[in-house]
């Protein structure tokens, strides 16, 4: 689907005509809840499985070759792994030692550590599926992209601390590994009999490509073109936008989470493999600095930087120019609503790069209609 030149709340309304009846009944179930048994399943025009070949280890880059090519408005689901937790060099020692079968996806983890071979000059990250070459999308761009579900391929996930790591790195000791095991039915993860934390997936990553002229980049800290954002909003029936500096956009993703407070202080959340479904809608023209997002509630806007007291401002900035230009306020106006009703969260604090992100609600705006695709 082509669009026109538009405000980031008209983009958000469009779209709906290209996802047939079943897609749609299945995405009007509320945020996180599993969908009524008499609704089917997203039925993706391509599915990007997780394999050796369609991996990416650690990094973003204008020259890394794309794995697959779709259409504008195309939905796509993308499988990833999380090998947070398992050694390279003997991969089947973590499951054995957890008791975990070695399945299908535990073989595919395993191939993948024996298989995928790091950045070259040594930078390091996340392991990725990707990137993903969107038809249509150029330089100037930006790209909707659209959570229309999260499913796990493997019932568990790893949390870790360690000494250096995490928002209080001098005060951790020894190197622990927790995994957590779900419970499908209640939609929880736990360690240790007595704690259940409810399960709410997102990706950590999710990123364009940076322009040609930046090179590769760590997956580590994020950027304006996206990557570790660590949003927990981020769920299913959420919208990301990202600004595209290269044809084809090149998305990549990983980096699943299934579940994590503000912050991620232990410097990790529950790590764990996600398939995500995702539509992609391009529009042409519709220039952004940074990341913005939108769930049926609230916009976010984000601020980033190696400061935290300036990731703050960023944000704060952000929301102004957001709440002025696209809401049709002044920026006094802006600000004054910003103090007055935006919430402002740490995103993480454990990235290099630090982020805040603005919770800005659509129900004090009580003259307006928000419309969103949910």
């Amino acid at each position: 689907m082509k669009t026109t030149r538009r405000s980031f709340l008209q983009i958000t309304r469009n779209g709906l005509a290209a996802l047939s009846t079943s897609q749609l009944t299945a995405m009007s179930s509320p945020l996180g809840s599993e969908a009524p048994s008499s609704t089917l399943p997203i039925k993706p025009d391509h599915i990007v499985r997780s394999l050796p070949e369609n991996m990416v280890w650690g990094y973003f880059g204008a020259d890394v070759p794309p794995v697959a090519k779709v259409a504008d408005g195309a939905v796509v689901e993308i499988q990833t792994v999380n090998p947070s937790g398992v050694s390279r060099t003997n991969p089947e020692e973590f499951y054995t030692k957890n008791k975990l079968p070695i399945d299908q996806h535990a073989q595919e983890v395993i191939a993948i550590l024996k298989n995928v071979k790091p950045e070259p000059s040594g930078i390091r990250g996340h392991m990725l599926t990707g990137p993903i070459y969107i038809e249509g999308a150029q330089p100037g761009d930006s790209l909707e992209i659209r959570i229309l579900d999260l499913t796990f391929p493997a019932p568990f996930g790893v949390n870790s601390v360690w000494p250096g790591g995490g928002g209080i790195p001098d005060e951790v000791k020894t190197r622990e590994t927790f995994v957590y095991r779900y419970d499908m039915k209640r939609k929880t993860a736990t360690f240790k009999e007595g704690i259940d934390i409810p399960l709410k997936p997102f990706m950590g990553v999710m990123a364009l490509s940076p322009p040609a002229d930046m090179g590769h980049q760590s997956s580590i800290p994020p950027n304006f073109y996206g990557g570790n954002l660590d949003i927990k909003h981020l769920t299913k029936g959420t919208t990301l936008f990202l600004p595209v500096s290269v044809p084809g956009g090149l998305f990549t993703t990983g980096d699943g989470h299934g579940a994590q407070g503000n912050g991620e202080v232990s410097g990790v959340a529950i790590e764990t493999a996600i398939n995500l479904t995702v539509k992609f809608i391009v529009h042409k023209g519709k220039t952004l600095k940074n990341p913005r997002a939108e769930t049926s509630t609230h916009f976010i806007a984000v601020g980033l930087d190696k400061d935290l007291n300036k990731a703050m401002k960023n944000a704060l900035s952000e929301a102004c120019a957001f709440i002025r230009d696209e809401l049709g306020f002044t920026f006094n106006e802006a600000l004054s609503i910003a103090s007055t009703a935006v919430d402002f969260e740490v995103s993480q604090v454990v990235d290099q790069t630090l982020g805040v992100h603005a919770m800005i609600p659509k129900s004090i705006f009580t003259k307006k209609k928000f419309t969103f695709w949910v």
